[in-house]
């Protein structure tokens, strides 16, 4: 395999590239750029975070994860390319030395290039943008200082960078319709999308994926569209692009994605893949199930539809046969009444303990209509099909919420383990039932108790 991007400003054409051949190692130990640091290997820590520009602009992602094919046609700058190639500093890295930003040093290459990152687009929410950059030395006061320092300064020129030409392969599809004949070819195959969970396959398990395709050449699989009916969304778009779009239709949905991971990982991660890789605690099946979300697949030539409820057949089966691909999916064109709860131990970049997502319509003080569905309470992301019959055709009150107490525990049987317990769980999901009600009806849910 053949590829070409920039690195620094430079051309680097590379043959013979090992598919799974990740960034990070091949920086360190072929480029001996060492700068980019390897903390967790599995996109956590932000320690090996590189600044990655393409047509859509500047996005931060862990090298660790990221495989050299994806970079074909891009242009990649490590800490050591985030200055002048005359030592001038870029603006982060003086403030970062002006308000004492380093401390130990290690995590820094990854601070200053999510820094740099954020710079170059503008982006000035630094708890989101260094969420997925951990400090052990509690070093987050003088950083987030420094990173408001920088804020006016202009974008260096020689962050202003050409793209070069992509290096055509086969291996590295254009359309959805070449990687349709790929996978057909090639079914027993692994498709690389952002490689937030492959890349742990190879990083942690330590798995021959070949032969692997990289999807993030299809463009026309990374759309967002919106008509009198649907929305429709394209299965490569990723998680940063579809909570952006999503904000002006479903709010609460967009808030959820802002604590999917991290700004690194929802840069690289799909919303396909998301749905594809079947996982029982995947944030978003259980909101896109609460809105209606069809689910559209492709092989070959082939294409057919099911509702996202059924997909999830078992803990890691899904209804997907051998050399078929999820290509999209459409979210019906609805009043929004759709509330997301992720209930985990950190607000930022943890896994959830329990998601819950209600979509509940209520006519004249009547449940006309409630679709309830659940992460982290079954091997699958599963709706609340008991408490849904239980509101449906009631009265939108108090006593009807308490009236599904039971009806809980016939809709999941969940496990304990590290993250819950059962009881836990089964008691969560039912508060957040009243947690949607009361916040339906405009009363106070998040209330601060003041001393005097």
């Amino acid at each position: 395999m053949d590829i070409t991007f920039l690195l620094n400003g430079e051309t680097v054409q590379l043959s013979d590239v090992q598919p799974t051949q990740t960034l990070l190692d091949w920086l360190r130990d072929e480029r001996g750029l060492n700068g980019t640091k390897e903390g967790c290997n599995e996109g956590d820590c932000g320690a090996c975070t590189v600044m990655v520009r393409d047509a859509g602009g500047a996005r931060a992602l862990n090298a660790c994860i990221l495989f050299l094919p994806q970079l074909n046609g891009k242009a990649v700058r490590t800490v050591e390319g985030i200055s002048a190639p005359d030592g001038t500093l870029h603006p982060v890295q003086q403030a970062m030395i002006d308000h004492h930003g380093s401390q130990c040093g290690f995590c820094t290459p990854g601070f200053i290039t999510s820094m740099a990152t954020a710079h170059t687009n503008g982006a000035t929410d630094y708890d989101d943008q260094l969420a997925g950059n951990l400090c052990r030395c509690t070093g987050y006061a003088p950083i987030i200082r420094a990173a408001e320092a920088a804020a006016d300064a202009p974008v260096p020129n020689w962050l202003h960078d050409d793209l070069p030409e992509a290096a055509p392969d086969l291996a590295l599809p254009q359309s959805s319709d070449e990687l349709a004949t790929w996978y057909a070819d090639n079914p027993d195959g692994t498709l690389i999308a952002g490689a937030t969970d492959v890349g742990l396959w190879v990083t942690k398990a330590l798995r021959d994926l070949a032969p692997v395709a990289f999807v993030g050449g299809c463009t026309d699989l990374k759309t967002f569209d919106v008509t009198d009916d649907e929305i429709r969304i394209g299965a490569a778009l990723s998680v940063t692009d579809f909570g952006a779009g999503i904000a002006e239709h479903h709010p609460s949905l967009a808030e959820m994605i802002r604590r999917y991971g991290s700004t690194q990982v929802r840069n690289a991660a799909t919303i396909g893949g998301n749905i594809a890789n079947g996982s029982p605690i995947g944030d978003s099946p259980p909101a896109l199930i609460a809105l209606g979300t069809t689910l559209h697949l492709r092989r070959g030539d082939e294409r057919r539809s099911l509702p996202l409820q059924d997909f999830f057949l078992d803990y890691g089966k899904q209804d997907r046969h051998p050399g078929e691909f999820v290509e999209a999916l459409s979210i019906p064109r609805q009043p929004d009444r759709l509330k997301c709860y992720k209930i985990s131990k950190r607000f930022d970049q943890d896994i959830s303990a329990v998601c819950g997502c209600f979509n509940i319509t209520v006519t004249d003080g009547t449940v006309s209509e409630a679709r309830i569905a659940f992460g982290g309470m079954a091997g699958i992301p599963k709706r609340a099909t008991a408490v849904e019959d239980i509101l449906t055709g009631a009265p939108w009150t108090e006593d009807t919420v308490a009236a599904t107490w039971d009806a809980w525990a016939q809709d999941f049987t969940p496990m304990s383990d590290m993250r819950a317990s059962a009881t836990y769980r089964l008691e969560t999901a039912r508060n957040l039932l009243t947690r949607y009600f009361l916040e339906d009806i405009g009363a106070a849910t998040n209330v601060l108790e003041v001393r005097v």
